[in-house]
Protein backbone atom coordinates (compact mmCIF):
# COMPACT_ATOMS: atom_id res chain seq x y z
CA UNK A 1 0.00 0.00 0.00
CA UNK A 2 2.70 2.42 1.01
CA UNK A 3 4.43 1.48 -2.46
CA UNK A 4 1.73 2.72 -4.21
CA UNK A 5 1.29 5.88 -2.71
CA UNK A 6 4.49 6.73 -3.41
CA UNK A 7 4.19 5.37 -6.81
CA UNK A 8 0.80 7.81 -7.28
CA UNK A 9 3.02 11.16 -5.56
CA UNK A 10 5.51 10.38 -8.75
CA UNK A 11 3.55 9.84 -10.84
CA UNK A 12 1.35 13.46 -10.18
CA UNK A 13 4.85 14.93 -10.12
CA UNK A 14 5.23 14.23 -13.79
CA UNK A 15 2.26 15.48 -14.84
CA UNK A 16 3.77 18.68 -15.59
CA UNK A 17 5.67 17.48 -18.61
CA UNK A 18 4.02 18.29 -22.25
CA UNK A 19 4.88 16.26 -25.10
CA UNK A 20 4.85 18.33 -28.47
CA UNK A 21 5.82 22.40 -29.14
CA UNK A 22 4.62 24.90 -26.97
CA UNK A 23 2.88 27.36 -29.85
CA UNK A 24 4.94 30.50 -31.05
CA UNK A 25 3.71 32.95 -33.73
CA UNK A 26 5.10 32.42 -37.13
CA UNK A 27 7.14 35.26 -38.45
CA UNK A 28 4.45 37.45 -40.63
CA UNK A 29 4.63 39.94 -43.33
CA UNK A 30 6.11 43.27 -41.44
CA UNK A 31 5.80 46.95 -43.00
CA UNK A 32 3.73 49.64 -41.37
CA UNK A 33 3.02 51.32 -44.66
CA UNK A 34 0.61 50.90 -47.55
CA UNK A 35 1.06 50.90 -51.07
CA UNK A 36 -1.08 53.34 -52.53
CA UNK A 37 -2.57 55.59 -49.49
CA UNK A 38 -0.85 57.13 -45.84
CA UNK A 39 -0.86 54.84 -43.30
CA UNK A 40 -3.33 56.89 -40.47
CA UNK A 41 -3.95 56.35 -36.86
CA UNK A 42 -7.23 55.99 -37.23
CA UNK A 43 -9.20 53.66 -39.19
CA UNK A 44 -12.49 53.43 -41.11
CA UNK A 45 -13.21 50.42 -39.52
CA UNK A 46 -13.33 51.99 -36.44
CA UNK A 47 -17.03 52.71 -37.49
CA UNK A 48 -19.93 50.38 -36.62
CA UNK A 49 -21.61 49.50 -39.50
CA UNK A 50 -24.74 51.50 -38.97
CA UNK A 51 -22.61 54.87 -38.89
CA UNK A 52 -20.64 53.75 -42.49
CA UNK A 53 -23.76 53.35 -44.12
CA UNK A 54 -26.81 56.25 -43.79
CA UNK A 55 -29.53 54.51 -45.88
CA UNK A 56 -32.41 53.52 -43.03
CA UNK A 57 -33.98 51.12 -45.86
CA UNK A 58 -30.73 49.49 -45.84
CA UNK A 59 -30.21 49.48 -42.06
CA UNK A 60 -33.37 47.48 -41.83
CA UNK A 61 -31.90 44.93 -43.81
CA UNK A 62 -29.06 44.55 -42.31
CA UNK A 63 -30.44 44.05 -38.68
CA UNK A 64 -32.95 41.56 -40.21
CA UNK A 65 -29.99 39.33 -41.28
CA UNK A 66 -27.74 39.45 -38.58
CA UNK A 67 -30.79 37.88 -37.01
CA UNK A 68 -32.36 35.42 -39.70
CA UNK A 69 -29.70 34.52 -42.06
CA UNK A 70 -29.42 31.21 -42.13
CA UNK A 71 -25.33 30.97 -42.49
CA UNK A 72 -24.90 33.27 -39.33
CA UNK A 73 -27.62 30.40 -37.42
CA UNK A 74 -25.11 27.68 -38.37
CA UNK A 75 -22.04 29.38 -37.36
CA UNK A 76 -23.39 30.12 -33.99
CA UNK A 77 -24.40 25.88 -33.65
CA UNK A 78 -20.92 25.48 -34.18
CA UNK A 79 -19.69 27.37 -31.70
CA UNK A 80 -22.17 25.87 -29.04
CA UNK A 81 -20.69 22.65 -30.34
CA UNK A 82 -17.28 23.27 -29.52
CA UNK A 83 -17.98 24.82 -26.48
CA UNK A 84 -19.88 21.12 -25.42
CA UNK A 85 -15.94 19.63 -26.83
CA UNK A 86 -14.37 21.60 -24.40
CA UNK A 87 -16.04 20.90 -21.64
CA UNK A 88 -15.80 16.93 -22.61
CA UNK A 89 -12.09 17.56 -23.04
CA UNK A 90 -11.82 18.99 -19.46
CA UNK A 91 -13.81 16.57 -17.46
CA UNK A 92 -10.49 14.11 -18.81
CA UNK A 93 -8.60 15.64 -16.35
CA UNK A 94 -10.81 14.63 -13.00
CA UNK A 95 -11.71 10.84 -12.10
CA UNK A 96 -14.87 8.94 -13.73
CA UNK A 97 -16.76 7.44 -11.31
CA UNK A 98 -20.04 4.65 -12.32
CA UNK A 99 -21.64 2.56 -10.17
CA UNK A 100 -23.64 -0.85 -10.81
CA UNK A 101 -26.40 -2.34 -8.30
CA UNK A 102 -27.44 -6.06 -8.20
CA UNK A 103 -30.24 -8.04 -6.43
CA UNK A 104 -31.05 -11.53 -6.48
CA UNK A 105 -34.02 -13.35 -4.68
CA UNK A 106 -35.03 -17.11 -4.88
CA UNK A 107 -37.26 -18.66 -3.19
CA UNK A 108 -38.09 -22.33 -3.32
CA UNK A 109 -41.31 -24.31 -2.37
CA UNK A 110 -41.92 -27.13 -4.01
CA UNK A 111 -37.91 -29.03 -3.33
CA UNK A 112 -35.99 -29.31 -0.61
CA UNK A 113 -32.96 -28.83 -2.38
CA UNK A 114 -31.08 -25.99 -3.85
CA UNK A 115 -30.06 -25.70 -7.25
CA UNK A 116 -26.55 -24.59 -7.32
CA UNK A 117 -24.53 -24.99 -10.68
CA UNK A 118 -25.53 -27.87 -12.35
CA UNK A 119 -26.25 -30.12 -9.77
CA UNK A 120 -28.62 -30.74 -6.57
CA UNK A 121 -27.59 -29.43 -2.80
CA UNK A 122 -29.37 -30.77 -0.28
CA UNK A 123 -30.33 -28.08 2.34
CA UNK A 124 -33.13 -28.41 4.89
CA UNK A 125 -36.38 -26.58 3.69
CA UNK A 126 -39.06 -25.56 6.68
CA UNK A 127 -42.42 -25.37 5.99
CA UNK A 128 -42.72 -22.68 3.47
CA UNK A 129 -39.59 -23.86 1.73
CA UNK A 130 -36.72 -21.83 0.83
CA UNK A 131 -35.81 -18.31 0.63
CA UNK A 132 -32.39 -17.21 -0.70
CA UNK A 133 -31.62 -13.11 -1.32
CA UNK A 134 -28.72 -11.28 -2.40
CA UNK A 135 -27.95 -7.50 -2.71
CA UNK A 136 -24.75 -5.73 -3.97
CA UNK A 137 -23.66 -1.94 -4.80
CA UNK A 138 -20.42 -0.95 -5.94
CA UNK A 139 -19.19 2.74 -6.82
CA UNK A 140 -16.02 2.51 -9.46
CA UNK A 141 -13.44 5.32 -10.13
CA UNK A 142 -11.28 5.44 -12.91
CA UNK A 143 -8.60 8.20 -13.18
CA UNK A 144 -5.74 8.38 -16.06
CA UNK A 145 -2.47 10.23 -15.01
CA UNK A 146 -2.05 12.97 -17.69
CA UNK A 147 1.65 12.03 -17.25
CA UNK A 148 2.94 13.15 -20.73
CA UNK A 149 0.59 16.04 -21.38
CA UNK A 150 -2.20 14.37 -23.81
CA UNK A 151 -4.93 15.50 -22.24
CA UNK A 152 -4.14 19.14 -21.33
CA UNK A 153 -3.12 18.97 -24.83
CA UNK A 154 -6.57 18.19 -26.01
CA UNK A 155 -8.02 20.79 -24.11
CA UNK A 156 -5.51 23.61 -25.91
CA UNK A 157 -6.76 22.06 -28.86
CA UNK A 158 -10.44 22.24 -28.04
CA UNK A 159 -9.67 25.70 -26.85
CA UNK A 160 -8.19 27.10 -30.34
CA UNK A 161 -10.99 25.22 -32.17
CA UNK A 162 -13.51 27.04 -29.81
CA UNK A 163 -11.73 30.65 -30.60
CA UNK A 164 -11.59 29.97 -34.49
CA UNK A 165 -15.44 28.86 -34.61
CA UNK A 166 -16.35 32.20 -32.47
CA UNK A 167 -13.72 33.96 -34.91
CA UNK A 168 -15.52 32.21 -38.02
CA UNK A 169 -18.87 33.90 -36.29
CA UNK A 170 -17.43 37.06 -37.12
CA UNK A 171 -16.35 36.53 -40.43
CA UNK A 172 -20.30 35.49 -41.31
CA UNK A 173 -21.15 38.87 -39.58
CA UNK A 174 -18.29 40.81 -41.32
CA UNK A 175 -19.28 39.57 -44.87
CA UNK A 176 -22.75 39.13 -44.19
CA UNK A 177 -22.90 43.15 -43.85
CA UNK A 178 -20.81 43.76 -46.75
CA UNK A 179 -22.32 41.37 -48.58
CA UNK A 180 -26.08 42.82 -48.06
CA UNK A 181 -24.60 46.87 -48.16
CA UNK A 182 -23.20 45.39 -52.08
CA UNK A 183 -26.36 44.05 -52.93
CA UNK A 184 -28.63 46.73 -51.95
CA UNK A 185 -26.13 48.71 -54.01
CA UNK A 186 -26.54 46.73 -56.93
CA UNK A 187 -29.97 47.12 -56.86
CA UNK A 188 -30.32 50.57 -56.07
CA UNK A 189 -27.65 50.89 -59.04
CA UNK A 190 -29.89 48.58 -61.48
CA UNK A 191 -32.75 50.63 -60.43
CA UNK A 192 -31.18 53.91 -61.07
CA UNK A 193 -29.96 52.36 -64.97
CA UNK A 194 -33.68 51.24 -65.66
CA UNK A 195 -34.81 54.90 -64.96
CA UNK A 196 -32.27 55.27 -67.29
CA UNK A 197 -33.11 52.88 -70.00
CA UNK A 198 -36.98 53.81 -69.26
CA UNK A 199 -36.18 57.76 -69.83
CA UNK A 200 -33.92 56.83 -73.35
CA UNK A 201 -36.72 54.30 -74.65
CA UNK A 202 -39.09 57.14 -74.31
CA UNK A 203 -36.98 59.62 -76.10
CA UNK A 204 -36.25 56.92 -79.34
CA UNK A 205 -40.42 56.80 -79.36
CA UNK A 206 -40.08 60.21 -79.95
CA UNK A 207 -37.29 60.50 -82.20
CA UNK A 208 -39.10 57.32 -83.91
CA UNK A 209 -42.40 58.97 -84.00
CA UNK A 210 -40.94 62.07 -85.55
CA UNK A 211 -38.99 60.30 -88.29
CA UNK A 212 -42.56 58.04 -89.50
CA UNK A 213 -43.82 61.84 -89.56
CA UNK A 214 -41.05 63.37 -91.64
CA UNK A 215 -40.70 59.82 -93.78
CA UNK A 216 -44.82 60.31 -94.69
CA UNK A 217 -44.14 63.37 -96.03
CA UNK A 218 -40.90 62.68 -98.29
CA UNK A 219 -38.23 64.62 -96.00
CA UNK A 220 -36.35 61.31 -95.12
CA UNK A 221 -35.21 58.19 -96.74
CA UNK A 222 -36.39 54.63 -95.32
CA UNK A 223 -33.40 54.17 -94.25
CA UNK A 224 -33.62 56.95 -91.26
CA UNK A 225 -36.50 55.74 -89.82
CA UNK A 226 -35.45 51.93 -90.06
CA UNK A 227 -32.24 52.93 -88.41
CA UNK A 228 -33.88 54.75 -85.16
CA UNK A 229 -36.79 51.93 -84.90
CA UNK A 230 -33.21 49.82 -84.42
CA UNK A 231 -32.28 52.06 -81.91
CA UNK A 232 -35.17 51.98 -79.78
CA UNK A 233 -35.18 47.90 -80.45
CA UNK A 234 -32.04 47.72 -78.72
CA UNK A 235 -32.69 50.00 -75.94
CA UNK A 236 -36.10 47.86 -74.99
CA UNK A 237 -34.36 44.88 -74.98
CA UNK A 238 -31.45 46.55 -72.45
CA UNK A 239 -34.36 47.65 -70.42
CA UNK A 240 -35.72 44.06 -70.32
CA UNK A 241 -32.39 42.42 -69.21
CA UNK A 242 -31.77 45.23 -66.84
CA UNK A 243 -35.69 44.45 -64.97
CA UNK A 244 -34.31 40.79 -65.07
CA UNK A 245 -31.19 41.58 -63.36
CA UNK A 246 -32.91 43.59 -60.57
CA UNK A 247 -35.58 40.78 -59.86
CA UNK A 248 -32.54 38.51 -59.40
CA UNK A 249 -30.75 40.90 -56.98
CA UNK A 250 -33.78 40.71 -54.75
CA UNK A 251 -34.33 37.38 -54.88
CA UNK A 252 -30.47 37.03 -53.44
CA UNK A 253 -31.28 39.93 -50.85
CA UNK A 254 -34.11 37.79 -49.47
CA UNK A 255 -32.06 34.81 -49.48
CA UNK A 256 -29.27 36.70 -47.85
CA UNK A 257 -32.26 37.81 -45.14
CA UNK A 258 -33.49 34.03 -44.52
CA UNK A 259 -36.62 34.67 -46.45
CA UNK A 260 -37.91 33.59 -49.66
CA UNK A 261 -37.63 35.84 -52.53
CA UNK A 262 -39.79 38.56 -52.41
CA UNK A 263 -39.42 42.57 -53.62
CA UNK A 264 -37.04 44.49 -51.51
CA UNK A 265 -38.05 47.73 -50.00
CA UNK A 266 -35.73 50.74 -51.15
CA UNK A 267 -34.53 53.75 -49.11
CA UNK A 268 -32.21 56.38 -50.59
CA UNK A 269 -31.53 56.96 -54.33
CA UNK A 270 -27.86 55.79 -55.40
CA UNK A 271 -27.52 59.44 -56.74
CA UNK A 272 -28.46 60.31 -52.69
CA UNK A 273 -26.38 57.93 -51.05
CA UNK A 274 -23.70 60.08 -48.90
CA UNK A 275 -19.84 59.25 -49.80
CA UNK A 276 -18.03 59.58 -46.47
CA UNK A 277 -15.18 62.79 -47.14
CA UNK A 278 -12.24 60.43 -45.78
CA UNK A 279 -11.50 56.74 -45.87
CA UNK A 280 -8.11 56.41 -43.33
CA UNK A 281 -7.26 53.30 -43.58
CA UNK A 282 -5.43 52.78 -40.50
CA UNK A 283 -2.08 50.69 -39.46
CA UNK A 284 -0.87 47.42 -41.37
CA UNK A 285 -0.14 45.89 -37.96
CA UNK A 286 -3.54 46.54 -36.83
CA UNK A 287 -4.75 43.71 -39.32
CA UNK A 288 -3.45 40.66 -37.41
CA UNK A 289 -5.88 41.98 -34.42
CA UNK A 290 -8.79 43.26 -36.40
CA UNK A 291 -9.33 40.63 -39.20
CA UNK A 292 -11.61 37.86 -38.00
CA UNK A 293 -10.12 35.50 -40.47
CA UNK A 294 -6.48 36.21 -39.71
CA UNK A 295 -7.55 35.77 -36.20
CA UNK A 296 -9.51 32.70 -37.11
CA UNK A 297 -6.29 31.01 -38.72
CA UNK A 298 -3.97 31.58 -35.87
CA UNK A 299 -6.61 29.61 -33.95
CA UNK A 300 -6.57 26.61 -36.51
CA UNK A 301 -2.66 26.74 -36.21
CA UNK A 302 -2.80 26.69 -32.26
CA UNK A 303 -4.86 23.81 -32.35
CA UNK A 304 -3.02 21.99 -35.33
CA UNK A 305 0.01 23.18 -32.90
CA UNK A 306 -1.71 21.10 -29.80
CA UNK A 307 -2.74 17.99 -31.90
CA UNK A 308 0.95 17.47 -32.72
CA UNK A 309 1.41 17.15 -28.46
CA UNK A 310 -1.77 14.67 -28.51
CA UNK A 311 0.01 12.28 -31.51
CA UNK A 312 3.06 12.28 -29.07
CA UNK A 313 1.49 11.73 -26.27
CA UNK A 314 -0.26 8.56 -27.64
CA UNK A 315 3.54 7.03 -28.20
CA UNK A 316 4.07 6.56 -24.35
CA UNK A 317 2.37 4.49 -22.02
CA UNK A 318 -0.55 5.59 -20.05
CA UNK A 319 -1.39 5.52 -16.24
CA UNK A 320 -4.44 4.50 -14.77
CA UNK A 321 -5.74 4.26 -11.41
CA UNK A 322 -9.11 1.94 -10.94
CA UNK A 323 -10.89 1.89 -7.36
CA UNK A 324 -14.14 0.21 -6.24
CA UNK A 325 -16.00 0.14 -3.30
CA UNK A 326 -19.15 -1.68 -2.71
CA UNK A 327 -21.35 -3.03 -0.09
CA UNK A 328 -23.16 -6.41 -0.19
CA UNK A 329 -25.75 -8.57 2.08
CA UNK A 330 -26.66 -12.28 2.10
CA UNK A 331 -29.66 -14.37 3.49
CA UNK A 332 -30.89 -17.61 3.46
CA UNK A 333 -34.41 -18.18 5.39
CA UNK A 334 -33.86 -17.77 8.90
CA UNK A 335 -30.19 -16.89 8.73
CA UNK A 336 -28.43 -13.82 7.51
CA UNK A 337 -25.02 -11.91 6.74
CA UNK A 338 -24.58 -8.48 7.94
CA UNK A 339 -23.76 -5.88 5.47
CA UNK A 340 -20.05 -5.97 4.55
CA UNK A 341 -18.09 -3.69 2.48
CA UNK A 342 -15.68 -4.29 -0.37
CA UNK A 343 -12.51 -2.21 -1.28
CA UNK A 344 -10.56 -2.85 -4.75
CA UNK A 345 -7.47 -0.50 -6.06
CA UNK A 346 -5.92 -1.47 -9.31
CA UNK A 347 -3.28 0.56 -11.46
CA UNK A 348 -2.84 -0.29 -15.16
CA UNK A 349 -0.09 0.80 -16.96
CA UNK A 350 -0.51 0.75 -20.87
CA UNK A 351 1.79 1.38 -23.73
CA UNK A 352 2.25 0.57 -27.24
CA UNK A 353 4.56 -2.18 -28.64
CA UNK A 354 3.14 -3.35 -32.49
CA UNK A 355 1.62 -0.37 -33.08
CA UNK A 356 4.36 1.86 -32.65
CA UNK A 357 5.14 2.93 -35.84
CA UNK A 358 1.76 3.50 -36.47
CA UNK A 359 1.82 5.93 -34.06
CA UNK A 360 4.93 7.46 -35.29
CA UNK A 361 3.30 8.14 -38.60
CA UNK A 362 0.14 9.87 -36.66
CA UNK A 363 2.94 12.05 -35.47
CA UNK A 364 3.97 12.78 -38.75
CA UNK A 365 0.75 13.41 -40.16
CA UNK A 366 0.13 15.77 -37.02
CA UNK A 367 2.92 17.75 -37.70
CA UNK A 368 2.10 18.05 -41.55
CA UNK A 369 -1.50 19.24 -40.90
CA UNK A 370 0.97 22.21 -38.80
CA UNK A 371 2.63 23.20 -41.40
CA UNK A 372 -0.22 23.28 -43.46
CA UNK A 373 -1.69 25.41 -40.79
CA UNK A 374 1.47 28.04 -40.74
CA UNK A 375 1.11 27.81 -44.55
CA UNK A 376 -2.71 28.99 -44.54
CA UNK A 377 -2.41 31.42 -41.55
CA UNK A 378 0.55 33.78 -43.60
CA UNK A 379 -1.28 33.01 -47.06
CA UNK A 380 -4.01 34.80 -44.86
CA UNK A 381 -2.00 37.45 -43.67
CA UNK A 382 -1.04 37.92 -47.39
CA UNK A 383 -4.46 38.21 -48.87
CA UNK A 384 -5.67 40.57 -46.11
CA UNK A 385 -3.06 42.80 -47.43
CA UNK A 386 -3.96 42.26 -50.72
CA UNK A 387 -7.35 42.90 -50.53
CA UNK A 388 -6.80 46.11 -48.33
CA UNK A 389 -4.15 47.32 -51.16
CA UNK A 390 -6.94 46.45 -54.08
CA UNK A 391 -9.96 48.18 -52.18
CA UNK A 392 -7.48 51.03 -51.39
CA UNK A 393 -6.92 52.10 -55.04
CA UNK A 394 -10.22 51.46 -56.19
CA UNK A 395 -11.78 53.58 -53.13
CA UNK A 396 -9.02 56.51 -54.79
CA UNK A 397 -9.82 55.72 -58.69
CA UNK A 398 -13.28 55.19 -58.75
CA UNK A 399 -13.64 58.87 -57.20
CA UNK A 400 -11.49 60.18 -60.49
CA UNK A 401 -13.61 58.06 -62.56
CA UNK A 402 -17.08 59.24 -61.45
CA UNK A 403 -15.92 62.63 -61.76
CA UNK A 404 -14.49 62.42 -65.00
CA UNK A 405 -17.65 60.60 -65.99
CA UNK A 406 -20.39 63.28 -64.59
CA UNK A 407 -18.30 65.63 -67.04
CA UNK A 408 -18.67 63.64 -69.78
CA UNK A 409 -22.28 63.16 -69.14
CA UNK A 410 -23.17 67.05 -68.89
CA UNK A 411 -21.24 67.15 -72.43
CA UNK A 412 -23.66 64.70 -73.63
CA UNK A 413 -26.54 65.90 -72.78
CA UNK A 414 -25.49 68.95 -74.32
CA UNK A 415 -24.46 67.44 -77.29
CA UNK A 416 -28.21 65.79 -77.69
CA UNK A 417 -29.80 68.83 -77.55
CA UNK A 418 -27.96 70.68 -80.16
CA UNK A 419 -27.87 67.41 -82.51
CA UNK A 420 -31.55 67.37 -81.92
CA UNK A 421 -32.37 71.01 -82.86
CA UNK A 422 -30.63 70.78 -86.12
CA UNK A 423 -32.03 67.58 -87.05
CA UNK A 424 -35.69 69.13 -86.48
CA UNK A 425 -34.50 71.93 -88.48
CA UNK A 426 -33.06 69.95 -91.48
CA UNK A 427 -29.69 71.08 -90.65
CA UNK A 428 -28.67 67.58 -89.39
CA UNK A 429 -28.47 64.50 -90.25
CA UNK A 430 -30.04 61.44 -88.59
CA UNK A 431 -26.56 60.29 -87.83
CA UNK A 432 -26.16 62.87 -85.59
CA UNK A 433 -28.82 62.42 -83.52
CA UNK A 434 -28.40 58.87 -83.28
CA UNK A 435 -24.87 59.20 -82.22
CA UNK A 436 -25.16 61.57 -79.54
CA UNK A 437 -28.65 59.52 -78.11
CA UNK A 438 -26.78 56.18 -78.20
CA UNK A 439 -23.36 58.01 -76.40
CA UNK A 440 -25.54 59.55 -73.73
CA UNK A 441 -27.28 56.30 -73.18
CA UNK A 442 -23.84 54.43 -72.54
CA UNK A 443 -22.53 57.17 -70.59
CA UNK A 444 -25.36 57.33 -68.05
CA UNK A 445 -25.16 53.23 -67.73
CA UNK A 446 -21.22 53.54 -67.26
CA UNK A 447 -21.73 56.41 -64.69
CA UNK A 448 -24.89 54.61 -62.42
CA UNK A 449 -21.89 51.44 -62.32
CA UNK A 450 -19.26 53.84 -61.10
CA UNK A 451 -21.32 55.61 -58.61
CA UNK A 452 -22.71 51.51 -58.00
CA UNK A 453 -18.81 50.75 -57.69
CA UNK A 454 -17.37 53.78 -55.88
CA UNK A 455 -19.84 53.12 -52.53
CA UNK A 456 -19.03 49.24 -52.94
CA UNK A 457 -15.53 50.06 -52.94
CA UNK A 458 -16.02 51.67 -49.68
CA UNK A 459 -17.53 48.84 -48.01
CA UNK A 460 -14.73 46.61 -49.72
CA UNK A 461 -12.50 48.50 -48.25
CA UNK A 462 -14.38 48.52 -44.68
CA UNK A 463 -14.67 44.59 -45.07
CA UNK A 464 -10.99 44.43 -45.78
CA UNK A 465 -10.01 46.03 -42.89
CA UNK A 466 -11.90 44.23 -40.52
CA UNK A 467 -14.64 46.36 -39.82
CA UNK A 468 -18.54 45.60 -38.44
CA UNK A 469 -20.28 45.40 -35.61
CA UNK A 470 -18.61 43.29 -32.70
CA UNK A 471 -20.22 44.07 -28.83
CA UNK A 472 -17.72 46.02 -28.21
CA UNK A 473 -19.00 48.68 -30.18
CA UNK A 474 -22.70 48.61 -28.81
CA UNK A 475 -25.74 47.33 -30.24
CA UNK A 476 -27.16 49.06 -33.47
CA UNK A 477 -30.08 51.76 -33.22
CA UNK A 478 -33.03 49.68 -33.03
CA UNK A 479 -35.48 52.64 -34.27
CA UNK A 480 -34.91 55.67 -36.88
CA UNK A 481 -35.94 59.17 -37.18
CA UNK A 482 -39.55 60.03 -38.73
CA UNK A 483 -37.42 61.25 -41.73
CA UNK A 484 -35.69 58.15 -42.08
CA UNK A 485 -38.35 56.14 -41.60
CA UNK A 486 -40.31 58.11 -44.65
CA UNK A 487 -37.20 57.62 -46.88
CA UNK A 488 -37.27 53.87 -46.12
CA UNK A 489 -41.09 53.52 -47.07
CA UNK A 490 -40.60 54.48 -50.52
CA UNK A 491 -41.89 52.08 -52.48
CA UNK A 492 -40.78 48.70 -53.35
CA UNK A 493 -39.64 48.75 -56.72
CA UNK A 494 -37.71 50.92 -58.65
Amino acid sequence: MRSLIVFVLLAGSLTGCLMGPDYKRPDTPAGEVWRVAPATSESIANLPWWELLKDPALHQLIRTALLENLDLQIATANIEEFQAQLMIAKFDLIPSFSYTGSAFGFRNTNTSVLPAGGGAVPTTAGKNGTTLNYENVNVGLKWELDLWGRIRRSIEAARAQLLSKQENQRVVILSLVGNVAESYFDLRALDLQVEIAKRTLKAWDESVRISKLRYQQGDVPKLDLDRFMAERAGAAAQLADLERQVVQRENQISVLLGHRPSAVPRGRLLTEQPMPPQVPPGLPSELLQRRPDIMKAEQDLMAASANIGVAQAFRFPQLSLNGEIGGSSFTQDSFSTKPFAVFKGTASLTGPIFNASALGYQVKAAEAQGNQAIAQYQKTILQAFQEVEDALITVQKTGEQRAAQEQQVEALQSALRLADLRYQGGRASYLDVLTAQRALFDAELALARTRRNQLVSVVQLYKALGGGWTPETGAPPAKTSAKDAEGAARGVGP
